[in-house]
């Protein structure tokens, strides 16, 4: 059996990646651009792979191919339609960076509560030791106790996101299609309306792709901080952008763009040097422990596929 592991530097380098050559011989890439997927793949059995895009035009000639293993849960960029006519088994990872996820998206939600970055900056540009004053209380912030957290998505990060958020006396509210009993349940412009913390955790779909588009964004309670660490472009990056400069959101915490890395042309890099906002470089799913734990999981959707089980399949 061949293995190719296409990015290996999106996983982290000090992922090993000796455990896989049990099956067999593995070449790893630290990065494919997209002309030399195919090339790459040509005589593989099992590609191994995080954000390359894979489809009918590099997928085409592959004719050993038997098996996808993507390190994520998400799997949007994998053709799962032309997979399931040739034949390819398609796996995800799911449930590895549930709490990872929540950590930094309720890290985001305390750091732009408090304006942590703000103060930190005054402390250690020299204003706070020349203002000869013991403390500093502006920005003005506020306890959490009382506040409506709202989330949009109400998945296994969801669901840990509202305990913690519980846990720090917010009131919680979701938007899930199907409504659940341990939740109160609204509809997404509800969400909007009502939150005083919006943190979104959908998975990308045709249904939820621009969800958050401008009309809702423009129903975003004043004064709210909205926190996208789901995928880029359910989110109207452009609408995002224009509501923190008018001063309708008053805080913004994103860990995904619909391109990546960010490109320079992404209405939200304009927000670029503003206090209200933090921008993290898709990290919300690699903490150390999260990442040993992904790799364990694609080993063991391997182990399912040899032994003809069902495991992780998302192309049936």
């Amino acid at each position: 059996m061949r293995i190719v592991i296409l990015d290996s530097a999106t996983l982290g380098s000090d992922i090993s990646f000796e455990s896989f050559k049990r099956f067999g011989e593995v070449a790893v890439y630290e990065r494919t651009a997209p002309d030399e997927v195919e090339q790459r793949i040509l005589d593989c059995d099992v590609v191994i792979l995080n954000k390359i895009k894979l489809g009918a035009a590099n997928l085409s000639r592959a004719g050993r191919l038997k098996l996808i293993c993507v390190t994520a849960t998400g799997f949007d960029n994998i053709d799962t339609g032309y997979c399931r006519l040739r034949g390819i088994a398609v796996c995800n990872v799911k449930g590895y960076s549930t709490d990872i996820v929540a950590q930094l998206t309720v890290s985001m939600a305390l750091s732009l509560v408090c304006h942590l970055g703000e103060y930190d900056r005054y402390v250690k540009d020299g204003r706070y030791t020349a203002s000869g004053v013991h403390n500093r209380l502006e920005p003005v912030f506020h306890e959490l106790t009382g506040l409506t957290w709202g989330i949009a998505g109400y998945g296994a990060i969801g669901r840990r996101v509202a305990e913690i958020a519980r846990a720090l006396g917010c009131k919680v509210i979701a938007f899930k299609r199907e409504p659940v009993q341990d939740a109160e349940c609204v509809s997404l412009d509800e969400l909007c309306r009502h939150s005083d913390i919006l943190s979104v955790h959908l998975p990308l779909t045709d249904a939820t792709f621009g969800i958050l588009d401008k009309r809702r964004i423009e129903k975003i309670k004043p004064g709210a901080i909205v926190i996208n660490v789901s995928r880029g472009a359910v989110a109207d990056e452009a609408a995002l952008a224009a509501a923190v400069k008018n001063g309708v959101i008053g805080g913004l915490g994103i860990d995904v763009y619909s391109v990546e890395p960010i490109q320079p042309e992404n209405p939200l890099t304009s927000l670029f040097g503003m206090e209200n906002v933090l921008f993290t470089p898709h990290i919300a799913w690699g903490a150390y422990e999260s990442r040993v734990r992904c790799m364990r999981e694609v080993e063991l959707n391997i182990d399912a596929f040899l032994s003809d089980e069902i495991r992780n399949r998302v192309e049936i």
